[in-house]
């Protein structure tokens, strides 16, 4: 990067429109330290993170060229950025896109080719790597806004694996102000990005000092009026009575409604255990430890919420234990008789909580008496934003801010309709903006005068993005709102608890950043000596290996409706069902009855259905060599292998939840799969078929059997979401690369060409395939042709044995014999 301009009032750099950017020297500072390496930068909500990665984008385009990408998590976000981009940088506008999930998949693709700098939301980018739509080849700096979120299955991790292995001169940026709540949270982000430098600037540095203001944390204790204490003791009963038929079960020794997560999942696993030796206790169990989950929501809506948010809430479970296939849990919960009472309760009430009139009251404080202009008032609940709207509008002027999902009895918010509002509060237009989470994390809201929690958030990471909305440009105040006696303190004492480390260990982390680096460069040094004695000690890697860029693929893969068989034989039995209909003889291609095997240098394609991507399984493939994956949103099957194999994947779950819970969708989807693909596969993965509910084995092995016999499903058996992918990438491989087969991806909604059409007809016939059917339309001409030539005739097609035209002439001229 070029020198710092130290001293100068604005930020001059190729790229960078002049006179727009103030020249602050840790910005300036930071970007040096990005601009060389992978690295965290740390800052403070509110002084300007996304500005030093801006820098960093100018100084990569202008000296390496190529794109930059932007991922932040959230439509406002990326919007709120994108803005900046097109103001800060000297480029066209319209090299500066936007992607979220409401621009079209292919315009996206187009958008990219020609993009200078794209800001995308992490799922859309994610989607567009595994449907092979766009490249991060030329991609040349990479920024992870808000980089805390890159821990578990968030798609920051699988993007930030593809564009160190893709790109040809990669530089990662991740930012955030608050990147975990300790140090080995801090190392996990650093090593799922491939993070190597740590640059921290905290409130205390010099340079940062003078953009500060103090913002004072005010809380403010509340009793609970006596007729919301009785409705929630009403339902702290009922937990407590669920809790006393648990301890019979031998799974607890809770006897309070006090209950903590951890203590709730432990006696998840407990229950586990008694349900995977097919104990009947263990489903009786877990259907009263769900009650319990519901009365604890329930609790939590009465105590720290509104009665009204409690009101929705039993409304909703009403409608659930109506509903077809309502869970046992939630048709005792209704009928239960101290849960009705304390429905008659809430119903009768006509009051709202007292924290409303608190909230209503400092308002009139800030906005009134202090001459204030903004305020922001943040809940968990959407319900709660939309009652609190509802008060505080006779008021002030009052707007809510929510997500754009729609949930039961609430109406979500537009892309556009979240930036008009965001615009309108930035103009001054109403006073009050009631937010859920969606405005926490580093939205560009004009500086207010207070920040109110409705309720503590249990989190240090939440608690700081929600007070970076204040203090920026002046002194701020935040206030929270504490029900006495309730889980409001508790998750209050946390997450303060949790900021004071967190800022000890960004100070701490700020005076050992190099002993952190010198951490994570050891655990990648520490990764490929790993690799690379496995490598050693293999002696190589044998052509089975290769086959899928892992060992032993297919090894652990279960037999077709064995209920613990050999792995192996359910794919052989695949197999050797394939080679019959291809006319293949131990295993080699038969050169009168198929198109020799070209060897393709090219890898397998692999269709994903769009729906697939809650599972790692598209991403998994789309990482390997040699696979490339695509995705569409499929009418027939979750994955196609070729123009005749298609695979339908159920979890263990869903496979029981068809023969427990009535859903015969299973059924109806493998018929589709049958009338559309002539080998299609059902892939049951997961542990324990037939230990994992309370299911009679005889009526496992009947849906098995019904899947093999009445449909003729190859039926393919897996442990998790990774053998899947190996299983996949085996199939396509026999399919594509042994027989030569492509995939054709039938039942689609879109209309066919006229030439694919053809080659659609030619193709059914006795399982000719796409291949073979070009070759022999563009032998004679058109269907019509191909349907009356004789037997001699079409042997004399290049690829077209004796076999193959014996079946032809077969199909076409023998009685039809229903």
């Amino acid at each position: 990067m070029a020198t710092t301009d130290a001293g100068g009032e604005h930020v001059e750099r190729p790229l960078v429109t002049p006179e727009f950017l103030e020249n602050r020297r840790y910005q300036t500072e930071l970007a040096e330290t990005a601009s060389g390496d992978h690295t965290l930068v740390c800052l403070p909500t509110g002084l300007g993170k996304t500005t030093v990665s801006l820098l960093v984008t100018a100084e990569r385009l202008s000296s390496v060229g190529g794109k930059s990408l932007m991922l932040a998590p959230t439509k406002p976000l990326v919007q709120q950025h994108a803005e900046f981009y097109r103001e800060a940088l000297e480029l066209d506008p319209e090299e500066v896109v936007v992607f979220t999930g409401e621009v079209r998949p292919d315009d996206r693709a187009a958008l990219w080719e020609d993009a200078r700098v794209v800001i995308a939301t992490p799922q859309v980018v994610e989607n567009d790597l595994v449907g092979n739509r766009v490249s991060l080849a030329d991609v040349t700096h990479c920024t992870f806004d808000e980089c805390h979120r890159a821990t578990g299955d968030y798609a920051y991790n699988y993007i930030a694996d593809r564009y160190h292995a893709d790109a040809e001169n990669p530089l990662v940026t991740g930012m955030s102000a608050s990147p975990g709540d300790d140090e080995e949270a801090i190392l996990e982000v650093c090593e799922n990005l491939g993070l190597s430098e740590v640059a921290v600037m905290t409130e205390d540095d010099a340079d940062v000092a003078e953009y500060t203001h103090d913002t004072s944390v005010d809380w403010n204790r509340i009793e609970l009026p006596e007729v919301v204490v009785e409705i929630r003791d009403g339902i702290n009963e009922v937990i407590e009575d669920r809790l006393s038929q648990l301890k019979d079960l031998g799974v607890t020794n809770k006897s309070s409604a006090d209950l903590s997560e951890r203590e709730i999942q432990g006696m998840q696993a407990d229950l586990r255990k008694l349900m995977n030796n097919d104990q009947s206790e263990g489903y009786q169990g877990m259907s009263l430890l769900a009650e319990i989950r519901k009365l604890r929501t329930a609790v939590t809506y009465v105590e720290t919420q509104s009665v009204e948010s409690l009101r929705r809430y039993f409304e909703r479970l009403k409608e659930a234990a109506r509903s077809s296939g309502a869970s046992k849990a939630d048709q005792r919960l209704v009928s239960e008789p101290k849960v009705r009472e304390a429905m008659r309760k809430a119903e009768s009430y006509d009051d709202l909580h007292p924290k409303f009139r608190q909230t209503r009251m400092l308002l009139a404080e800030t906005l009134g008496i202090e001459n204030g202009e903004r305020v922001i008032v943040f809940t968990e609940s959407r319900d709660t934003a939309e009652t609190l709207v509802d008060f505080l509008s006779d008021h002030f002027t009052t707007e809510k801010f929510v997500g754009q999902s729609d949930t039961d009895g609430s109406e979500g918010m537009t892309q556009t309709q979240q930036q008009e509002t965001l615009d309108r509060f930035r103009n001054g237009e109403f006073e009050v903006l009631v937010s859920t989470s969606v405005a926490e994390e580093g939205l560009d809201v004009p500086e207010v005068d207070l920040v109110l929690f409705y309720e503590p958030v249990p989190t240090a990471i939440r608690a700081i993005q929600r007070k970076g909305r204040t203090g920026r440009q002046a002194e701020g105040r935040v206030v929270v709102l504490l029900a006495e006696d309730t889980r409001d303190e508790a998750y209050f004492w946390k997450a303060r608890n949790d900021q004071k480390r967190m800022k000890r260990e960004l100070n701490e982390l700020k005076s050992v950043a190099g002993e952190l680096e010198a951490r994570l460069d050891q655990t990648g040094l520490d990764e490929y000596e790993e690799a690379d004695a496995e490598g050693a000690a293999s002696g190589g890697t044998s052509d089975a290996e290769t086959a899928t860029g892992r060992g032993d693929s297919t090894g652990n893969a279960r037999g077709a409706t064995a209920a613990e068989g050999d792995g192996q034989a359910g794919l052989d039995a695949f197999a050797e069902a394939s080679a019959a209909d291809s006319g293949e003889s131990g295993g080699q291609g038969d050169d009168e009855g198929t198109v020799a095997s070209a060897g393709s240098d090219d890898g397998v394609e692999i269709v994903a259905d769009q729906r697939e991507l809650d599972s790692t399984i598209a991403r998994d493939l789309s990482t390997r060599d040699g696979v490339e994956t695509r995705l569409e949103t499929l009418a027939v099957g979750d994955y196609v292998l070729s123009d005749r194999v298609v695979v339908e994947r159920k979890t263990v779950a869903d496979f029981m939840d068809t023969l427990t819970g009535g859903d015969r969708s299973m059924f109806e989807q493998v018929g589709d799969a049958t009338r559309h693909y002539a080998r299609p596969v059902v892939v049951i993965e997961g542990e324990d078929l037939f230990g994992a509910r309370n299911v009679h084995h005889k009526a496992i092995q009947g849906a098995l059997a019904s899947l093999a016999v009445d449909f003729g499903a190859s039926v393919l058996r897996t442990s998790d979401e990774a053998e899947t992918a190996d299983l996949l990438e085996v199939i396509a491989g026999r399919e594509q690369e042994t027989a030569d087969r492509e995939v054709s991806v039938h039942g689609e909604k879109q209309s066919k060409t006229l030439p694919e059409q053809q080659e659609y007809v030619v193709a059914a016939i006795a399982e000719v395939g796409p291949v073979t059917a070009r070759t022999l339309l563009e032998h004679f001409g058109s269907v019509e042709a191909v349907m009356t030539a004789e037997e001699d005739a079409l042997l004399e097609v290049a690829g077209i044995g004796e076999v193959t035209a014996a079946r032809i002439r077969e199909v076409v001229a023998s009685d039809y014999d229903a």
